[in-house]
């Protein structure tokens, strides 16, 4: 099993390894929705722990566009 995503781990990624993660995420969350509902879902904080990750990612996100905090990349892109 996958561990949660650390905010400090989503903010030292690219915007592009971010959005490939939002993707991947939205769609393990759509997999694991469609498994629990035909009742064949083994691990269901699984759940949980996605649509925890998907909300860090998306307020990491929200935080890089109002300019409140710099993602590592866009902080080492300023300097140059």
């Amino acid at each position: 099993m996958a561990k949660p995503l650390k905010t400090r781990e989503i903010r030292e990624m690219t915007m592009a390894e971010i959005n490939a993660k939002l993707v991947d995420l939205e769609e393990e969350l759509f997999n694991l929705r469609f498994r629990n509902a035909m009742k064949q879902l083994d691990d269901a904080l699984r759940i949980r722990i996605v649509k925890k990750d998907l909300a860090r990612i998306r307020t990491v996100l929200r935080e890089h566009q109002l300019g409140v905090r710099k993602m590592a990349s866009a902080a080492t892109e300023d300097k140059t």
